[in-house]
């Protein structure tokens, strides 16, 4: 038995304007003999995307084409800001059949987001059929952020209409900047609070002058209890970008680098942030993921920063890693690796893998001959287009020594991975470059061999005692993980 008012008495304020209606909350109302009371619904907004490339997910990719990735990341985004995200798929790059589901779009939702076609070319429709939806018209187009600039803003009638840039990481940071507060205060929810970190960073950022910059880094720990925070090194093109990163550091517009070794703020992404157990800085491989799986079957969070061989001993020596994979060759006596131990780091034996040329099969420049006739044949062709690797990469240092000091038409391309170049070759985007075997393999490609090489790994000593090394150290031995490597085309040395 309880007695009346001695939970809610008359008088006494049971629930305040704005907050948040749950089950505890519900339950408060049905107590009170409420059936309904008056609240702010979550906002409809429509999401749409537009160009002649996109794919809806799920259907064949054609060539030249990809997936349309924004969508799925908008309307995801629009929920976790507090609003029903309405899907309305993508759309050509025409003027009648986009204007025509952007009108039936503002029709139904309360607001509309659209990605693609906001920059100033000619073939960029979205900002002007935005312009003629509706007064007061198009607010702003183009802000000065990196990435973000073609952002633009309108409204029609009493309806915001938001173009965001076609880039998926361009996307979605304009899409956190300037759209996830409007739905916020159209749920009726408080501004959402950024949180910080301090951290170092520990490479050299090169910045645009007169546009703030934000670049989004990953967490590791470093010596001591601080935090390191590494750049990514993909563009704003690049759909992983954000979801491999724990937050971004913002370098102000008068600013044209920030400096290695300089303490930032960090603002964290979401609820991300959770210092990794094993770090792996270094050289990129294929076969590294068979290694990473076995940790991570044993609920073991690892992080793999791309940064190439350098980056990697570098990172090492700094105590910003735990295990750096590399693949350099010294060039006094011609091996591999064992030049870069000691100060405090063990080299571990890895695998050997094959480099060598990759071009598109039945191209008479290649087939046939050998990767340093057929190079010796193409280096200086000016129809002949490599693809290069970048500065850094150990496979980078291997092509600058066969190329002899020639640089090639496409030398100035120079992506961060050995898929990034087998693709530009099945593409059609370059002629030929230097990769590993594998990768040649997976993607249909001619392989012409120039050399093993030997992928090992610099173990920090300091490190070597945590559990999540000896972790690594043990996967790497293991007689299954191992047949998962050597099914990809890698051999173990005796």
């Amino acid at each position: 038995m309880s007695y009346a008012g001695s939970d809610m008495a008359r008088g006494d304020t049971v629930l305040r304007r704005g907050v948040r209606l749950g089950s505890r909350e519900i339950g408060m109302l049905a107590a009170c003999g409420l059936a309904e009371v008056a609240a702010v619904r979550r906002p409809k907004v429509a999401v749409l995307s537009t160009g002649d490339e996109l794919v809806k997910p799920g259907a064949p990719l054609r060539p030249g084409a990809v997936y349309d990735s924004n969508g799925a990341i908008v309307a995801a985004a629009v929920t976790e800001a507090g609003g029903e995200a309405v899907p309305y798929g993508a759309f050509p790059d025409d003027a009648a059949v986009l204007e025509r589901a952007l009108r039936q779009a503002l029709s139904e939702c309360d607001m509309v987001v659209l990605s693609g076609g906001t920059s100033k070319g000619a073939g960029d429709l979205s900002h002007q059929i935005v312009g003629e939806l509706g007064a007061p018209g198009i607010l702003v187009h183009g802000v000065a952020l990196k990435p973000g600039k073609p952002l633009c803003l309108a409204v029609a009638g009493h309806k915001p209409i938001v173009v965001l840039p076609g880039f998926p990481t361009s996307a979605i940071f304009t899409f956190h900047a300037f759209v996830a507060p409007v739905i916020r205060a159209f749920a009726g929810l408080p501004p959402e609070a950024a949180r910080h970190v301090e951290a170092t960073v520990p490479v050299r950022i090169a910045s645009e002058l007169g546009r703030k910059e934000f670049a989004l880094v990953s967490l590791v720990e470093g010596r001591g209890s601080g935090l390191v925070a590494f750049p990514s090194p993909k563009g704003s093109g690049a759909v992983t970008s954000f979801s491999q990163s724990d937050g971004f550091i913002e370098i102000d517009a008068l600013a044209q680098t920030l400096d290695a070794g300089t303490s930032t703020q960090v603002t964290l992404i979401g609820d991300a942030a959770q210092i990794p157990d094993l770090v792996i800085a270094g050289s990129h491989d294929v076969a590294l993921d068979a290694v990473v799986g076995t940790l991570v079957a044993q609920n073991l969070n690892v992080r793999t920063i791309a940064i190439g061989s350098m980056g990697g001993v570098a990172a090492a020596r700094n105590g910003a890693c735990d295990i750096a994979p590399v693949h350099l060759v010294d060039p006094a006596s011609g091996r591999y690796n064992a030049h870069l131990a000691g100060d405090g780091l063990t080299l571990v034996p890895g695998w050997r893998r094959m480099q060598g040329v990759l071009f598109r099969p039945g191209d008479p420049r290649f087939e046939g001959k050998t990767a340093q006739e057929s190079v010796a044949a193409v280096r200086e062709h000016p129809d002949a287009v490599m693809v290069n690797r970048n500065a850094g990469a150990g496979t980078r240092i291997l092509i600058d020594q066969l190329l002899g000091g020639v640089r090639p038409a496409g030398y100035g391309n120079q992506p961060r991975s050995h898929n990034a170049v087998a693709a530009a070759i099945a593409q059609g985007r370059a002629d030929w470059g230097v990769a590993i075997e594998p990768v040649a393999r997976m993607y249909g490609l001619g392989f012409l061999p120039l050399a093993p090489e030997h992928y090992d790994f610099l173990v920090v000593d300091a490190r070597r005692e945590r559990p999540a090394v000896r972790a690594f150290l043990a996967a790497l031995a293991d007689p299954e993980t191992r047949r998962r490597i050597e099914a990809l085309g890698m051999r173990f040395g005796e």
